[in-house]
């Protein structure tokens, strides 16, 4: 069974770079059969694909926020992070990573509440 569990402050200063980390356990993040999105849900909103991280690296970003977005990974550790830069208060939501796979399926993390707030 996959695991995710994101991880990262929970509490970002407006204009500040927001950075969550995602620890998979039960596979790899350099299974070809999968990769490991990012996804976040604005109080009161619906859920918004942030972007994604492949099994050789490749990423790829929701076109709203690809300019200030980056998501990285850590093969040693099984992670992927991601960063978000110069955050606004429009950023407050609850992130989820997910490992997607198949059809599509998905595997969640519990999700982190980040809110951006001075």
């Amino acid at each position: 069974q996959v695991q995710l569990q994101e991880s990262g402050p929970d509490l970002v200063k407006p204009s500040q770079t927001l950075s969550l980390t995602c620890t998979v356990s039960g596979g790899s993040i350099t299974n070809r059969s999968s990769y490991w999105s990012w996804i976040r849900q604005p109080p009161g909103k619906g859920l918004e694909w942030m972007g994604a991280i492949t099994y050789d690296g490749s990423t790829s970003y929701s076109p709203s926020l690809k300019s200030h977005t980056s998501i990285s990974r850590d093969t040693f550790k099984n992670q992927f992070s991601l960063q978000l830069s110069s955050v606004t208060p429009e950023d407050t939501a609850v992130y989820y990573c997910a490992m997607v796979y198949g059809s599509p399926n998905y595997y969640w993390g519990q999700g982190t509440q980040v809110t951006v707030s001075s």
